[in-house]
């Protein structure tokens, strides 16, 4: 006799018979095992239920548009994003909410933001990252930078370098500190006045991260604040491209070291802007860069010395 004979070549997946050790607690009849529940063949009784639904987790009502039943974890949350949220004045269809369950809910509000930290250093990483999801929106900064930052905060609070500091100076420094790690141009006094503290207390929160830390920063190039200064000013795309240039050279030169990015680059463009006949003044560079007209003269004089 062939194999096949013998064995079956097919079972459905859905609907399993278990062994005979698996037996009707009140009956001893046959039991079998769906997707959905556990009964007996014999007397019918449902021994179990609800099970673990192992299909996709969407819900589509069109096969084009598959809306997913939550959000992803997140690292800008103390929670991870896992806490819910009561709202105010309309139900989830957009209905308006009689007094009496809205006293109610403002009751159940209250008490969700009494239990929500269990700790004052929970307490002190909600606030933190708030702060940090603030200025990343306030600095046109994207999700990843953000996230980022937030992360940032949180190895500095495990490393309780909190203590005796600003929850804003280290929120604002883990911000600059994510956009130095991915070589955006931002200065420190961009950030620390979106943040509403004290540049020297940002530059110090800074230096403690990146020394307790070792953040993987690399050196502002001039080269970098040149298509940033280039749209504030709005030049031409040939001055912003001369004074790229211009930076560039500088940089292999060896011209750019220690001096003021954004200052050199506002002296790239005010160099840039003369040679093709544009009066930029030293007044406008210097002040999109944030430095002093003595600094773009000097940092132009150095141009036309040592860059062709």
């Amino acid at each position: 006799m062939a194999t096949r004979d013998i064995y079956e070549s097919g079972f459905d997946e859905d609907v399993r018979t278990e062994s005979s050790a698996n037996q009707c607690p009140e009956c001893d009849g046959r039991v079998t095992t769906n997707a959905v529940e556990t009964v007996c063949e014999d007397c019918g009784l449902v021994i179990d239920e609800q099970r673990i639904d192992h299909g996709p987790e969407w819900r589509a009502y069109d096969d084009e548009e598959r809306e997913r039943t939550g959000a992803p974890l997140t690292a800008a949350r103390h929670d991870r994003g896992l806490s819910t949220e009561i709202g105010r004045g309309t139900d989830a269809k957009g209905n308006e909410i009689a007094g009496q369950k809205r006293r109610r809910l403002a009751r159940m509000r209250r008490e969700q933001t009494r239990g929500r930290w269990r700790s004052k250093a929970e307490r002190n990483l909600a606030h933190g990252l708030g702060e940090v999801r603030r200025l990343a929106s306030a600095l046109d900064l994207s999700d990843s930078v953000r996230d980022q930052a937030c992360q940032l905060f949180r190895s500095a609070q495990n490393e309780d370098l909190l203590r005796g500091r600003s929850i804003e100076a280290i929120a604002a420094a883990s911000v600059y500190g994510a956009c130095r790690c991915n070589g955006l141009s931002r200065l420190v006094d961009d950030v620390s006045e979106m943040a509403r503290v004290a540049e020297s207390r940002v530059t110090n929160a800074y230096k403690t991260l990146n020394e307790e830390l070792g953040l993987p920063a690399e050196p502002v190039s001039p080269s970098m604040f040149v298509p940033r200064l280039a749209s504030d000013l709005e030049c031409p795309d040939e001055i912003r491209q001369r004074a790229r240039a211009l930076a560039e050279q500088a940089e292999e030169r060896g011209v750019t070291t220690g001096v003021h990015p954004a200052g050199f680059a506002a002296a790239c463009l005010y160099k840039a802007g003369r040679e093709e006949g544009r009066w930029l003044t030293q007044s406008e560079a210097a002040d999109v860069a944030n430095a002093s007209k003595a600094t773009v003269r000097a940092h132009r004089d150095t141009l036309e010395e040592r860059v062709a």
